[in-house]
């Protein structure tokens, strides 16, 4: 136990009391090559949220490849990575801001939102990480914010209060994702754009449209975050079966609202058994859960702290798949052929194109086949309303 510097992996504070074998320095010294330089940041890129155990239970019941090949997979990452942060004020943005910078990957971390992340930016500069962080704070400064960057995530709108569905928030997040848009399509038309702003079966078709308007859409770049939905579901599993955590991964396909959430409990690595009945409660749970923490907040917030940690977890597979390393999955909310609607959220191979590949369903149960039959439906309304907003 201890608190560990980020940046330097084998450098930690710890409170134990027993003597250990001294350290040589992890610092390379100014003249070190960029051969040195890369491959320092290779190891330190083992340090994420996924967790390296995690990545090779993912990418196993994907590509159906041994953990041990997976493991040899040669990386290539490097910290040079631009991200902004288009909300970086809010009850996500900021924990959100916190696991970026401490990312090896990134380089340069903008923070932007109408007031509040000039302190946020301070506030963060003092943790001793590698990666530079910057505030903009007004429109005037959004600009400044996206100029160059590499990935955008935008958390920004307001939250579910109790008694909110993800649709009460449409009239106030549709026009805040569509103005956010706009500047990533004059500003870094190339950068990949994780959405995280509810509803995100609606967002995601929004920014879809205003980057075809502007004539730099590449459906490989636009991301809706669905992440925490794996998050959950991979919890919930791993308790209800004593799991360790670190082995599970329950895919989690559809939309990213209510009964358009949809996880494939008969994919789940490694394989168990579910009755019935564990089926429902599952399967419910997963697709309740944020309900259940806006209930628990009692009208203090949303799931803020857990939907930061699923974002820094796709951020990361986002910028391991620009750098070339392969094998990167993630469920995601992308423009699809996977089913006859427009938008779907499936696991996808994450490349130094964005969406490499969007992978199919697979098989599923007929307790799955109904839910998928009903989630359709209200998915296929949602991405129209969505469309039909950005085009009015």
């Amino acid at each position: 136990p201890g608190v560990c510097d980020a940046s330097r992996p084998s450098a930690c504070i710890s409170t134990h009391t027993k003597k250990t074998k001294k350290q040589k320095p992890t610092h390379a010294p100014p003249h070190a090559t960029m051969a040195m330089t890369t491959a320092r940041a290779a190891k330190v890129a083992n340090v994420d949220f996924t967790g390296a155990r995690s990545r090779r239970t993912l990418r196993a019941n994907t590509t159906q490849v041994s953990a041990r090949r997976s493991a040899r997979a040669a990386m290539t990452t490097t910290s040079e990575y631009k991200v902004a942060v288009l909300g970086a004020g809010g009850g996500i943005g900021q924990p959100l801001s916190m696991l970026l910078k401490m990312n090896p990957l990134i380089s340069d971390l903008r923070l932007f939102d109408l007031r509040g992340t000039l302190g946020v930016a301070a506030d963060l500069s003092h943790t001793n990480t590698t990666c530079q962080v910057r505030g903009f704070e007004g429109d005037e400064q959004l600009a400044d914010a996206l100029k160059g960057c590499d990935l955008v995530i935008i958390p920004a709108g307001v939250p579910r209060k109790p008694g909110m569905t993800r649709d009460d928030l449409f009239a106030i997040n549709a026009g805040i994702v569509k103005n956010l848009a706009e500047a990533c399509a004059k500003n870094c038309p190339k950068a990949l754009i994780n959405i995280i702003s509810n509803p995100v079966n609606s967002t995601v078709p929004i920014a879809t449209e205003v980057f075809k308007k502007a004539g730099c859409y590449d459906p490989k770049k636009i991301f809706g975050v669905t992440t925490l939905d794996i998050v959950r579901a991979n919890t919930f599993v791993a308790e209800a079966k004593s799991l360790d955590i670190n082995d599970v991964d329950v895919p989690v396909i559809g939309g990213h609202a209510g009964i358009t959430i949809l996880p494939l409990l008969s994919q789940t690595y490694p394989k168990v058994d579910f009755s019935p009945a564990e089926l429902e409660a599952l399967t419910v749970r997963i697709q309740n859960a944020g309900t259940e923490v806006v209930e628990a907040k009692a009208g203090a917030g949303s799931a803020t702290l857990s939907m930061a940690y699923a974002a820094a977890r796709m951020a990361e597979a986002c910028l391991r798949g620009l750098s070339g390393e392969p094998d990167v999955y993630e469920c995601s909310f992308v423009a699809s052929n996977v089913t006859e609607l427009p938008f779907f959220s499936t696991k996808v191979r994450l490349g130094p194109n964005g969406a490499e590949e969007v992978m199919p369903i697979g098989d599923i149960t007929a307790y799955e086949a109904e839910w998928l039959a009903k989630l359709k439906e209200e998915l296929k309304g949602s991405i129209a309303k969505g469309v039909d907003f950005a085009n009015q």
